[in-house]
């Protein structure tokens, strides 16, 4: 009996330092996740079409996805997420938020937003067209990413090389689902 514990003990403990070993040598890669010096969240205000996202629990299963910000009377940003569920005649669904850029100073590029309470989370303008009309998004956790565009439909050429800036970061693109839009 005591030498099949011996056994167990060493076939257990091969298999934790194998997958100890692998863990190190198969390191996650990093993700940057540095973003815009400048962001004039004047010309960002407006409708913006969701072209692609990781997929989400949130988001899941919506398609012809919007983003539309404002400005509120008290400084923040008036965020109305809305599409539709399963299909482009789906049931239509809507989650009003609010933004706000805690340092706007030193990083006006992340934002802070909530669709709930007090409860934020990040939302970092990673790429932005000089003419405000792509962006790419991120945040702190390497869970979340967008591609978003002023117009419901990106040209095939603009999305490939969208998709070589987020793998020179680091992103693994093949995860992004495309988001049908009208």
């Amino acid at each position: 009996m005591r030498e099949k514990k011996i056994k167990l003990f060493a076939i257990t403990s091969l298999f934790f330092f194998g997958f100890a070993f692998t863990s190190f040598n198969n390191p996650k890669p990093m993700i940057d996740k540095t973003v815009v010096k400048e962001l004039d969240i004047e010309k960002y205000l407006g409708t913006w079409y969701e072209i692609a996202r990781f997929d989400h629990r949130f988001e899941r299963g919506l398609v012809g996805v919007t983003a539309n910000y404002s400005m509120r009377d008290d400084g923040k940003v008036k965020v109305i997420n809305s599409g539709y569920k399963e299909s482009l005649s789906g049931k239509f669904s809507e989650a009003i938020g609010k933004a706000k850029i805690p340092d706007p100073i030193n990083e006006p590029a992340k934002l802070k937003v909530s669709f709930f309470w007090f409860f934020y989370g990040d939302y970092y303008v990673l790429e932005l067209d000089n003419k405000y009309q792509w962006a790419l998004i991120g945040s702190s956790s390497d869970d979340y990413l967008w591609i978003l565009s002023r117009d419901p439909h990106m040209d095939v050429k603009l999305y490939t090389a969208l998709l070589g800036k987020l793998e020179k970061r680091g992103y693994d693109v093949s995860k992004l689902i495309k988001i049908a839009q009208k």
